[in-house]
């Protein structure tokens, strides 16, 4: 698709995005020297080895090996056509591409392209129906009553289904929608009668966006006593309850703002403290929260504070919570809302501040909502429970890394219970001990099973190898480097991968273009090249280029070919000598090609 879109429209799109900014929507960030620095999001680590560079406008994991630019890094993310991946960076800064760039393509099948466009009519037509029509008196009513403004209702584009069988089907009928995608989409029902009516209708609708805002799904609530109270729409390849988080597009950049993440059950306690002024919130869609969600929300933020509803199902669903987000490596905390509250009614109560301050502000740590949490089960006035309440607090304590935390909660406990500090310190350090061991093993039988490729990558490579990774490194920053090396070694390197990465250099500068390694990548097609490429520009520890050293570095990979290419003539002369019952030359030609070898192999 690149080449039917003109060059200078795709370079100024490319430019007009910087990376850091675009990936850091994605990934949690952190500036190391030149680079930025986070968690790769294409495979699972706990320690960042995916690096982004500014100055080259480039990313590359040194885990996975994947790499490129802001361009190829959409496509991969959002599994984006190269088109969509322009379009969608293109509409983040406000560029126009000309209409004349031939058909578009779309990542998504023809199918699942027709369910995003029905959702995207109904959303708007719900959201017409509820704001100014009759019909939808019922519905805005509701949200009127719930304290809600029009400002938030138009946000979220919050809707009203008409309590008609068949007048969204004629709707979407009239705009090109068949009945059979419309039932597997979810928007309407199948009856037995074959007759389809609509799945919502009667019901205040929520749509469901994904996190690049395209609504995937409804959630509906009846507001009569027509039951189900709740119906969301049925899953499909394009939604998955247990992989989304609602109002996720929406409250990304608050959340990167805040440097926190605020995690609710319902979709009213978003919308209420959003429209207070809270708009770093989320919210599961009727299920707990999932392992998927977890790792999305630790990607973008490293501290979740839940805030559920303070009865005991809810305390129970925050503990599950946060057991799983601490699991995925975020820093945890509960709120604490009394029984019959919860973050809706709080908040119209007490208003937004006082949300933020007396609730959000106020949470408990992990340890602390632990302590109060597992209370319940123990009766405490008997000693046995009461030191089995103490030995569970420490199993868990144990695993706190910070000395203070602990020496704090050890304090707490020594007040609670009148016992003497050194005792609860000397059974912490038991547990430590054992639980080191423990964790010693499990990493010893982890280290013995890596055999991955970017461990392989890591062994010693010859040096010829390195000298033409070098070279091909400055030739990539400097046009002069690699006009030097096109007279003096043209194409000869000794790895294939590097012959052709050189060659597409070549005819990269000689086409008129400045050294760019972002848009030199956009001109590589095989996605193996492109790793590679980006892996050799983001190597560690790279010297200014001087003359003297890329002297040396072409001496070296001259010599490799050269010897290399004596070699191959020498085998030529074997064949022959061999074919002439020769053996005193064959014996002599096989001594030097065995002379070259240990050369080769000395050099290396």
């Amino acid at each position: 698709m690149s080449n039917q879109i003109p060059e200078e429209v795709i370079e100024e799109v490319r430019k007009a995005n910087d990376i850091v900014d675009v990936i850091g929507e994605y990934v949690q960030l952190t500036k190391q020297g030149r680079n930025y620095f986070g968690l790769c999001p294409f495979h699972g680590e706990k320690t960042p080895s995916f690096s982004v560079t500014q100055e080259k406008q480039i990313f590359h994991c040194f885990g996975c090996g994947k790499g490129g630019n802001v361009v190829t890094f959409l496509m991969e993310m959002e599994s984006f056509s190269f088109y969509e991946s322009l379009e969608f960076l293109a509409k983040r800064t406000g560029i126009s591409l000309p209409e004349s760039s031939g058909q578009k393509r779309f990542s998504h099948s023809e199918e699942n392209q027709s369910m995003l466009d029905a959702y995207e009519w109904l959303t708007k037509l719900y959201h017409h129906l509820l704001r100014f029509t009759k019909d939808g008196k019922a519905g805005y009513s509701y949200f009127k009553d719930r304290h809600i403004n029009d400002e938030t209702i138009e946000a979220f584009q919050l809707g009203f289904a008409p309590n008609a069988k068949d007048f969204i089907v004629e709707f979407l009928e009239k705009k090109g929608f068949n009945k059979q995608l419309l039932v597997k989409a979810g928007l309407v029902s199948l009856q037995e009668d074959n007759t389809v009516i609509d799945r919502f209708r009667g019901r205040i609708i929520f749509p469901i966006r994904n996190h690049l805002g395209k609504t995937v799904a409804f959630g509906a609530r009846s507001i009569n006593d027509q039951g189900p109270k709740y119906l969301n729409s049925s899953e499909s390849e394009l939604f998955h309850k247990g992989k989304l988080l609602y109002n996720f597009d929406l409250a990304k950049r608050y959340i990167r703002k805040e440097n926190e993440a605020i995690l609710f059950e319902g979709y009213m306690d978003v919308i209420s403290a959003y429209q207070a002024g809270v708009k770093n919130v989320v919210a599961t869609m009727g299920t707990a929260i999932t392992e998927h969600q977890a790792k999305l929300l630790k990607r973008y933020v490293n501290e979740v504070v839940i805030c559920y509803d303070g009865d005991a199902a809810g305390q129970e669903a925050s503990y599950k919570a946060a057991n799983l987000l601490r699991n995925a490596g975020c820093e945890v905390k509960v709120s604490y809302l009394k029984e019959g509250d919860d973050p809706d009614s709080f908040i119209k109560e007490h208003g937004g501040e006082a949300f933020r301050n007396q609730v959000i502000r106020a949470s408990d740590t992990y340890i602390t909502f632990y302590m109060r949490y597992i209370k319940k089960d123990y009766n405490l006035s008997l000693e046995a429970e009461k030191l089995n309440y103490i030995q569970k607090v420490l199993m868990e304590l144990s695993m706190v890394e910070s000395s203070i935390e602990r020496e704090y909660y050890l304090q707490e406990l020594s007040k609670e219970f009148e016992m003497p500090i050194e005792a609860l310190r000397e059974e912490l350090e038991g547990i430590s001990v054992k639980s080191a061991n423990k964790q010693h093993k499990s990493v010893e039988n982890s280290n013995t099973k890596k055999t991955g490729n970017y461990e392989v990558r890591r062994k010693l490579l010859p040096a010829f190898h390195n000298a033409e990774r070098r070279v091909i490194y400055h030739m990539l920053l400097n046009e002069w480097v690699a006009e030097r090396v096109q007279s003096e070694i043209g194409a000869n390197f000794r790895v294939d991968d590097h012959k052709i990465i050189v060659t597409h250099l070549y005819g990269f500068y000689e086409a008129g273009n400045a050294p760019d390694v972002s848009k030199f990548i956009e001109n590589i097609t095989d996605e193996h090249l492109k790793q590679l490429i980006t892996e050799i520009v983001m190597l560690p520890e790279m010297e200014e280029v001087i003359d003297k050293a890329l002297q040396d570095y072409i001496h070296i990979i001259k010599e490799q070919t050269d010897e290399q290419s004596t070699i191959s003539e020498l085998k030529e002369r074997l064949k022959v000598a061999e074919q002439e019952s020769d053996p005193l030359k064959a014996a002599q030609i096989g001594q030097q090609i065995l002379e070259i070898r240990r050369k080769l192999k000395k050099n290396s």
